[in-house]
């Protein structure tokens, strides 16, 4: 009995994407003639809507702004069997995803990450590639693996992924939560190369250095703080337990001399910073059990959706 094909689908989220947007449809209709095209429409001011619809996508919107609210839409819409997500401004290698996706049905993976191969020095910015690496570590750190390009917006998903896949982020951090998610509950993932483009003459890049390396810096204080909350809320207890000691010591040998307590605030003071570092503790303690829960529901939900394609 003959194997179904499987439905591909390609997501293109867009904001103001009118120069680009016909030359990325067109890319991906070549490159998989079969799939249907999607372009998501995050409140463009120009023409992006008919545009991508004169090119034959099928062109929906979501008005709350943000790539993670555009995403969030995208995989509670669409049904298909196997996901291409990447960005509707011309700058991702539409040749690549035959590859990619015949690599997520053949090897039953539910996630390959497009790495970028820069063509052009225009394609990138040091400050991005710099916080990409900052967070390729820092995944590393908490997960023991990571992948190359963290911040890659293309990226094939089998539809385990994206049905178990509770989105959270409502900007440019779900690539981020993105890789946390298949991390933290240890899918079968891949990497492959791609090429990256500089995006064509009209098109502006809706990034800002930094506003978005305060992001990464908020990211990662808060993957810390949800996925090694014991890590997290053990270093302000040694903080709060250092600062109380320094204080003490002082006190406990002008007591042990004069058996008096002259500066009654600053025991004050230090008795405090004890308890809020016992406190922290056992805050640590008892995120990191919530964590572990919180990684078995998410673990039962990927398990109750159908596997990749084989």
């Amino acid at each position: 009995m003959a194997t179904a094909e499987p439905r591909i689908a390609v997501l293109l989220p867009c904001y103001n994407e009118e120069a680009a947007i016909a030359q990325t449809v067109a890319g991906f209709r070549a490159a998989l003639p079969d799939a249907t095209i999607y372009v998501y429409d995050n409140n463009s001011r120009d023409r992006t809507i008919e545009v991508a619809r004169a090119a034959g996508a099928v062109v929906r919107t979501e008005r709350m702004q943000g790539k993670g609210n555009v995403v969030r839409r995208m995989f509670a819409d669409v049904d298909a069997d196997i996901y291409v997500m990447a960005d509707g401004d011309a700058t991702y290698d539409p040749e690549s995803a035959a590859a990619m996706v015949a690599r997520v049905a053949e090897e039953g993976l539910d996630m390959i990450v497009g790495t970028r191969v820069h063509e052009a020095a225009e394609a990138y910015r040091r400050g991005h590639v710099l916080g990409n690496r900052m967070m390729t570590g820092i995944l590393a750190r908490l997960f023991g693996r990571s992948f190359t390009d963290i911040f890659s917006g293309y990226r094939v998903f089998s539809r385990r992924f994206v049905k178990s896949f509770p989105v959270l982020s409502s900007g440019f951090e779900i690539e981020t939560e993105i890789s946390v998610h298949a991390l933290e509950l240890k899918m079968p993932v891949g990497e492959a190369e791609t090429r990256y483009f500089a995006r064509p003459e009209g098109s502006v890049s809706k990034l800002s250095t930094y506003s978005d390396g305060f992001r990464i810096a908020r990211t990662i204080l808060t993957l810390y703080r949800v996925e090694r909350p014991m890590l997290f809320f053990g270093l302000i207890a040694a903080l709060f337990g250092l600062l109380s000691i320094g204080l003490s010591v002082p006190l406990i040998l002008t007591f042990l001399e004069t058996h008096t307590v002259p500066r009654l605030p600053t025991a004050i003071l230090s008795t405090g910073l004890m308890i809020l570092a016992f406190l922290n503790i056992f805050t640590g303690l008892i995120l990191d059990t919530v964590v572990r829960g919180r990684r078995e529901v998410r673990r039962l939900a990927y398990l109750g959706v159908p596997g990749p394609l084989k």
